[in-house]
């Protein structure tokens, strides 16, 4: 019996797969996955400044001291992972990540859009996480990246409860 799969492995290149005619990394394969790993790690820090002003405007927009709090966590757990990817960076490569630079912030029109906008991150980050941790070697950079990812599909609950406490639903986003 012949399967059908779309993927051919390319002896000449093992850590690509061609689809289609194009070559891809293999997301799940040490080394070739390595280099795409550390530009997720260097885009999960680059935004810093950008994020800290966006939970600082979702703590002052939320209805209740219970989202307050609620936000104000997310946003402790975040700058952990930020000093979390530094140091797996720098460990990595012998190398600082430079402090990043000041970015314009776009204010969701609502409370209830950034929630949804905060909501979508966290998912986006999982996706994006799951795809560093596939390119860890070291043990304690393993641990790191699944307390991250767990963290993050935590705010994505976090986030979704939120959500339902403030009546989005019904303000149509708003």
């Amino acid at each position: 019996m012949k399967y059908y799969c779309p993927f051919v492995f390319d002896p000449l290149y093992p850590h690509m797969y061609r689809n289609e005619n194009t070559m891809q990394p293999d997301p799940y394969t040490y080394p070739g996955n390595f280099p795409g790993a550390l530009r997720l790690i260097e885009g999960a820090v680059a935004g810093e400044r950008e994020d800290e002003l966006f939970y600082d405007y979702l703590i002052n927009a939320a209805p209740t001291q219970e989202a307050k709090n609620i936000i104000a966590s997310i946003r402790d757990d975040e700058i952990k992972h930020n000093k979390m990817f530094r140091k797996i960076y720098t460990e990595l490569t012998g190398k600082v990540l430079p402090p990043t630079q000041d970015m314009a912030f776009e204010k969701p029109p609502s409370y209830c859009d950034g929630i949804k906008r905060a909501l979508q991150g966290e998912l986006g980050a999982v996706q994006r996480y799951r795809r560093i941790l596939f390119a860890l070697q070291n043990r304690v950079h393993i641990n790191m990246l699944t307390e991250i990812i767990t963290d993050e599909i935590r705010h994505a609950n976090l986030y979704n409860f939120l959500f339902t406490l403030g009546r989005c639903a019904e303000k149509g986003g708003e």
